[in-house]
C-alpha cells in the first residue's frame, strides 16, 4: 500500500530512491515532482523525510520530456543565479547568460547566443550605452523568469505588480528574485528561499548569517519592521553604558551557580540512579560513598569550569559591546 495515496500497488510500482529508503508509488512521486517543478523548485525533499532527491531519481521519475527539460533548465539557472559573475542578456525573449569575471574596467559584454549578439553593460546589465551613465541595477532574474530584469520596477504593469506584491506582504528574494509571501503577523523574520536556498532577513532583505539578529542592525528575529534609527542608537548607547554593570552582575551570578550547581547536580544524578542501574545493587554504605565521591570530584572540577566560562565569556561580551556595537554606532 502506498503511504501517500493509500492504494494497494504491486511491488514494481515502488521505485527505489538513492537518497533514502522510503517508498511511494511512482504515480504519487511523479505528481509530487510535477508540482515542485511547476513551482521552480529544484531542491526537492523526499515526501517522508528531509533527504533531498537526487537528480538521477528525478529524471527517472519524470515521464514527460518537457518536465525533464524544465527541471534541467531550472537546475542550471539556480547555479547561475548564485554566481555573482553571471550577467543575463537583456534582449527580449533571450534567456542566455554570460559568466563574466574581471570586466569592471571593460564592461561591454556581448551575448553569444546564435542570432542574438546583443551588447550590454556589465555594471547596470542594460543595453550598452557608450555615452550615458549606468541605469539603476535591476534585481537579478528569477528562476522561473530569467528575463525579468528587462523591465524596470517602476515601469507600467511590472511596477504595479511589485507595488501590489509589497502591499500584500510579498517580497523578492535578494538572490534569485523569486516572489516569497509571508503573513505580516510579526512571526520569524529568518527566511529561506525554497528556489535558490538563500538565507535572508525579511525586514532588510539582505543575505544574512546566523548571527544577523544578534548584531546591532536594528532587525529583530520577531516583529513587523526594523527598529528606527533613533531607537537603534539609544539601544546601542544603553549597551555601551550599561555593559560593565550587566556583565559584572552576570559573572557574579554565574560563579556561585556553576561552582555550587555542578556538585549538587552530580550528587542528585548519582543518587537518582534507576532501578536497573548499578547503584541499585549497592549497599547503603556503598551508595553513600558513591554519592560523596562524585560530589567531591565535582567540587574540584567546578571551579575550573567556572574559571574557563567566566574567563572566556566576559572578554567575548566586552569585545562585542566595545567592538561591534561601538563600530556600528560610529557609522
Amino acid at each position: 500500500e502506498c503511504p501517500l495515496c493509500l492504494l494497494p500497488q504491486p511491488p514494481e510500482a515502488f521505485p527505489t530512491l538513492a537518497s533514502c529508503a522510503h517508498r511511494s508509488c511512482r504515480a504519487c512521486l511523479e505528481q509530487y515532482l510535477r508540482i515542485a517543478v511547476s513551482e521552480s523548485r529544484v531542491q526537492v525533499a523526499c515526501p517522508h523525510c528531509p533527504a533531498m532527491l537526487q537528480p538521477a531519481d528525478v529524471h527517472h521519475l519524470l515521464a514527460e520530456p518537457a518536465l525533464r527539460d524544465k527541471y534541467e533548465e531550472f537546475l542550471l539557472r539556480r547555479l547561475l543565479v548564485a554566481d555573482p559573475g553571471t550577467r543575463w542578456c537583456p534582449a527580449p525573449d533571450c534567456s542566455y547568460a554570460v559568466i563574466a569575471y574581471g570586466c569592471a574596467e571593460c564592461p561591454r559584454l556581448t551575448c553569444e547566443r546564435e542570432g542574438c549578439g546583443t551588447e550590454f553593460c556589465y555594471h547596470c546589465r542594460q543595453p550598452w550605452h557608450p555615452d550615458g551613465p549606468c541605469a539603476p541595477v535591476p534585481p537579478a532574474p528569477s528562476l522561473a523568469n530569467p528575463t525579468a530584469q528587462l523591465v524596470h520596477p517602476e515601469d507600467s504593469v511590472h511596477g504595479e505588480t511589485l507595488a501590489q506584491a509589497e502591499a500584500e506582504d510579498i517580497k523578492v528574494c535578494p538572490r534569485c528574485s523569486a516572489f516569497i509571501m509571508k503573513i505580516n503577523d510579526g512571526s520569524c523574520n529568518r527566511m529561506n528561499c525554497t528556489v535558490c536556498g538563500c538565507l535572508f532577513c525579511w525586514l532588510c532583505l539582505q543575505e544574512i548569517s546566523d548571527v544577523h539578529f544578534l548584531s546591532p542592525s536594528g532587525c529583530t528575529f520577531w516583529g513587523k519592521r526594523p527598529w528606527s534609527r533613533t531607537r537603534k542608537i539609544l539601544w546601542q548607547l544603553g549597551m555601551v553604558l550599561g555593559a560593565p554593570m550587566v556583565i559584572s552582575l552576570v559573572a557574579g551570578i554565574a560563579v556561585p551557580v556553576i561552582t555550587i550547581g555542578i556538585p549538587i547536580y552530580m550528587g542528585r544524578k548519582v543518587l537518582a540512579g534507576g532501578p536497573g542501574s548499578r547503584r541499585s545493587s549497592l549497599s547503603g554504605c556503598q551508595q553513600c560513598l558513591s554519592v560523596t565521591s562524585s560530589v567531591l570530584l565535582s567540587l574540584f572540577v567546578s571551579p575550573v569550569i567556572t574559571a574557563v566560562t567566566v574567563g572566556v565569556g566576559v572578554p567575548l561580551m566586552l569585545t562585542y559591546v566595545y567592538g561591534v556595537v561601538v563600530l556600528s554606532l560610529c557609522r
